[in-house]
């Protein structure tokens, strides 16, 4: 890789566009790069390193990468960007960085944000034009990166030396020398094979214990199941030979179980036995003890028998008169129906003659029959008059109907003819109220469109007015504004002016004898600068740079919104024009008067097109109404003569069928109602005359039935006979005395129930008792052995598991084996490591002599064959080994370590060991070839001999084209090479200058 210009514009202490030619410098093989502190050396590595990978080294890149690179003496206007020419891989190619940045907008106040942006073009030669290759940030930062062959912490190592990084890297233990090689050679695949071994130790022993802890919970099972006979090992989840202590105390214990089993079966069928004796002979007592109750029950019941005897047989001599007296029942029946039948008769004959004239009070059946007859055959001739009287009605109401038919007609012809008298007067008055409706609906459309544009202006007017006011008061807010802001950047500058002159009083404050001086690399400092009255440190400048910035922030903002104000001011003013507000409102408001009034007008449009159509129908309707009166006025005339004609024809034939009753209606009903009554009277009479005959046949033969019974009268019959309720009661008892006497005779006749009256009286309570007693046994027993079955079977089911789990445990105990040893010997905590190195450390450590091996070629030569840098794996104290580093001093023969040498040595074998790593990291990287190096501070350490040879060997570097430039500002390296670059420092930025090449 060779650098052949770099332009930086707004980029740090460089407040316009500077360019570096790299070519140029190089020419010479070593170049200096020298300025006073803080002007900007550094920054010059730092855009070399922001152009090929879009972020600065370390701790400078700071917590952004817009506002933090960009120039404070930048032009607002002023873009930062960054270009870098270089050859790499032998392609020529051209990287250009704009950082995102606020920018001024173009239009109004305030600033807006711009994105980031990155070009990679490439020159092509045979065309003689660079060609565009990317716009896109991570593909030109993929095409660097693998071009380079290099990250960015690599490439600030090995092209930009940091010296003091090295002197670090010197005297730095095993850990902090393991971190930075890590880093460059990107041993993180060795140490994630660490991890990943480490993890699955971890799994596979938390598996494992996990596993034993499932065993042991099995073991617990068993031991609560087993009871005192087994015994747990006192082993903890994944320890050696806990599997095989749990299957032994498992196996004694089921034998111990099946023991106890044997035992509790032989105890259960001996209670057995018991308990099925005492079960027969409790049994046996409380059937004899049945059989004594049975019979004691019996001979009671039999003396209750006797005692009662006496009534049993009188019931018998009452339920046999009750048999007899039953044959004269239907007699006695029959003779009390018939006589109700004809009490009832003779009362409803009673009530039918009470209703007759007296004419009829004597006369039988038959004379009351013919009477009906003929008021009948008398209501049959007036069936005719009925219907002339009904007709006759029919055509007085049909008369009346034609006399209000005629009335009506009249009044409403007389309607008619005065409303179409005004009907002309009335359609031109509603014409009229139509057409002046339309004209105001047609003036009130064409005021609407004129009234919302003048409702606009007014507003618009309104808004201009306001917005006047408001221009004014901002106007004057912006050159307060702009004044203070003015002063605050005064007062700062002054203070930043008054600090820098005194700059050297603050470095001088840092001093420490024997530690060098940042500026020149001094260990003695003689005569340090001292701070005088009034002296301005970074706090005051910072605090008076924070308060220029908000006054320019306000002054901003205010300005921001003064545009945006005047913005909205010429809005307005366009809108509403020059014309006053309120003569504007004056013409509004006339405006709205006119519209209200027309819409007003307006609206009675529809009810006066509806009232001239409702008018029209009517008029219509009123002349056809005319013509139908006047016909049906001719037609009445001939219909009402008609109808007189058939009233006098009837009135006559019902003159002669009324007599002497005002109508035939009412002679009809006179008729009808005789009638009724004759045949209700001599339907009565017949029956009273029947019901009076069944009486009399009915005593004859009652007085025969009770003669054939046994009866000396009816009544005794009667008397004898019993209801329901009573014959049943008087059964029941007859049953129940027969049902007791035949079952006391049977119990007294069994051989058993006899046979046990004659044994000593039973006790079954004490029966009971010791057969209770028996299967009180029996159930312990049983309970003991269902106990011990229930053991035996759990402790088989569990010694399964146990056996089961050990077999499924065995493979991944041999594998967390396997793994724990090979994650021991990786981490170096296992005794066979017996160096305790990592696995990273292991590779890092061959890495470091491949380092040391390079960087004591150039070492040698700096300090004239005095020192090697040699790799030692011992271990210090309890640490690790793996990444010693010692220096071998030719003078002594002696070994010993890098941090017993002075500070000059320190820095060449520093420097030495930096140009080793470069080397090494290069063709670790791919052997890209470095042809631009960058050396950082230090060569003020070096007494002149010695720098004379450090001098000498960086120059040998240009046997490999290569260019190294120095970043230093002692004054020695001015005299000393020729090619530099100055950097320049002012109060409105830094500037570059080139010397000393052609």
């Amino acid at each position: 890789m060779r650098l052949h210009r770099l332009t930086l514009t707004a980029f740090g202490p460089f407040g316009d566009t500077q360019t570096v030619d790299f070519d140029d410098l190089s020419a010479a093989g070593l170049f200096l790069l020298h300025g006073p502190t803080g002007a900007g050396k550094t920054s010059v590595l730092d855009a070399v390193c922001y152009a090929l990978y879009g972020s600065v080294p370390g701790a400078r890149q700071g917590g952004g990468q817009g506002t933090a690179l960009r120039s404070d003496h930048a032009a607002p206007a002023t873009r930062t960007e960054v270009t870098l020419d270089l050859t790499v891989a032998g392609r020529r190619l051209e990287v250009t960085r704009q950082p995102p940045w606020e920018r001024p907008k173009k239009r109004g106040t305030g600033t807006t944000l711009d994105k980031a942006q990155t070009w990679l073009r490439e020159y092509d030669a045979t065309a003689g034009a660079w060609k565009d290759l990317s716009r896109s940030h991570q593909e030109v930062g993929e095409e660097i990166t693998q071009l380079l062959g290099m990250s960015r912490e690599q490439f600030c190592q090995v092209v930009l030396l940091p010296q003091g990084d090295f002197a670090r890297f010197l005297r730095a233990d095993a850990e902090a020398r393991g971190k930075l090689l890590g880093r460059l050679f990107d041993t993180r695949r060795f140490a994630d094979v660490e991890k990943r071994l480490a993890e699955r130790r971890r799994t596979t022993e938390t598996q494992v214990r996990d596993g034993d802890a499932e065993l042991l919970a099995d073991a617990h099972r068993m031991q609560q199941a087993a009871g005192d006979a087994m015994e747990l090992p006192e082993l903890a989840p994944g320890e050696p030979g806990l599997a095989e202590a749990v299957l032994g105390a498992a196996a004694v214990a089921r034998s111990t179980a099946r023991e106890q089993l044997t035992a509790a079966a032989c105890t259960l069928a001996a209670a057995e036995s018991a308990q099925a004796a005492a079960g027969r002979a409790l049994d046996d007592v409380r059937e004899r003890a049945r059989l004594q109750r049975r019979f004691a029950q019996a001979r009671e019941r039999a003396a209750r028998l006797e005692q009662g005897a006496e009534a049993y047989r009188e019931a018998q001599a009452l339920m046999e008169r009750a048999r007899k007296a039953e044959a004269v029942a239907p007699a006695l029946d029959l003779r009390e129906s018939s006589e109700a039948e004809h009490h009832r008769a003779a009362a409803a004959e009673a009530r039918a003659r009470a209703l007759l004239p007296e004419t009829f009070a004597d006369a039988g059946a038959a004379g009351l029959a013919a009477a009906a007859r003929r008021a009948a055959e008398e209501l049959g001739g007036l069936d005719s008059a009925r219907r002339a009287e009904r007709r006759l009605a029919e055509l007085l109401d049909e008369r009346a109907g034609l006399d209000r038919q005629e009335r009506a007609d009249a009044d409403l012809l007389q309607e008619a003819e005065a409303w179409l008298d005004d009907w002309e007067e009335t359609r031109t008055a509603l014409q009229t109220r139509v057409d002046t409706a339309q004209q105001a609906a047609a003036l009130a459309e064409q005021l609407a469109e004129r009234r919302e544009p003048a409702q606009q202006r007014l507003r618009a007017a309104r808004l201009r007015d306001q917005l006047a006011q408001d221009t004014d008061r901002a106007v004057e807010r912006v050159r307060a504004a702009q004044e203070q802001t003015l002063r605050a950047k005064q007062h700062w500058l002054d203070l930043k002016e008054q600090r820098l002159n005194g700059i050297a009083a603050e470095l001088a404050a840092h001093l420490t004898d024997g530690a060098p001086c940042a500026v020149c690399g001094a260990t003695e400092h003689p005569d340090p600068a001292r701070k005088v009255a009034g002296h301005v440190d970074r706090e005051a400048e910072e605090h008076a740079l924070t308060g220029y910035q908000r006054a320019d922030e306000q002054r901003a903002e205010d300005e921001r919104r003064l545009a945006v104000v005047r913005e909205a001011l010429a809005a307005a003013t366009a809108e509403a024009g020059d014309g006053p507000t309120g003569q504007l409102a004056q013409e509004v408001a006339e405006l709205e008067e006119r519209y209200t009034r027309a819409r007003s007008a307006a609206a009675g449009l529809h009810a006066a097109q509806e009232r001239l159509r409702q008018a029209g129908q009517e008029h219509e309707r009123r002349l056809a109404a005319r013509q139908e009166t006047a016909v049906r006025t001719a037609s009445r005339v001939g219909h009402r003569e008609r109808l007189d004609r058939e009233r006098a024809a009837l009135e006559e034939e019902l003159e002669r069928a009324r007599g002497s009753l005002d109508s035939v209606a009412a002679r009809a009903g006179q008729l009808e109602r005789r009638t009724a009554l004759l045949t209700d009277a001599a339907d009565a009479a017949r029956v009273a005359e029947d019901t009076a005959q069944r009486l009399k046949d009915a005593d004859a033969r009652l007085a025969d039935a009770a003669f054939r019974a046994g009866f000396d009268t009816p009544q005794a019959a009667a008397a004898a006979l019993l209801d329901n309720a009573a014959h049943r009661e008087l059964q029941r008892r007859l049953d129940a005395w027969q049902h007791e006497d035949a079952a006391v005779r049977a119990v007294l006749a069994e051989a058993d129930t006899a046979a046990a009256a004659r044994e000593p009286r039973a006790d079954p309570e004490s029966a009971r008792q010791a057969a209770d007693e028996a299967d009180r046994r029996l159930r312990d027993a049983a309970s003991a052995h269902d106990a011990a079955a229930r053991r035996c079977a759990e402790l088989d089911r569990l010694s399964a598991r146990a056996a089961a789990s050990v077999r499924r445990l065995a493979p991944l105990r041999e594998e967390y084996d396997r793994v724990a040893r090979m994650a021991g010997l990786a981490a170096g905590t296992s005794a066979d490591n017996e160096r305790r190195m990592r696995l990273e450390s292991y590779v890092l450590a061959a890495r470091l002599e491949q380092v040391a091996a390079a960087a004591t070629v150039r070492l040698r030569r700096m300090s004239s064959g005095r020192y090697t840098l040699v790799h030692s794996d011992d271990r210090t104290g309890r640490g690790r080994s793996g990444l010693g580093l010692h220096v071998v001093d030719a003078w002594t023969g002696r070994e010993r370590d890098t941090a017993t040498l002075s500070g000059g040595e320190t820095f060449f074998a520093s420097l030495a060991l930096a140009l080793g790593l470069a080397d090494v990291v290069t063709d670790e990287a791919g052997g890209v070839r470095l042809d631009t190096l960058f050396i950082d501070e230090g060569f003020g350490s070096l007494d002149d001999q010695t720098l004379d040879e450090v001098l000498d060997v960086l120059d040998s570097l240009r046997e490999r084209d290569r260019s190294v430039g120095i970043v230093s500002h002692v004054a020695d390296l001015r005299r000393r090479i020729h090619a530099q670059l100055e950097v320049v420092k002012g109060r409105s930025g830094s500037t570059l200058r080139q010397r000393g090449t052609g």
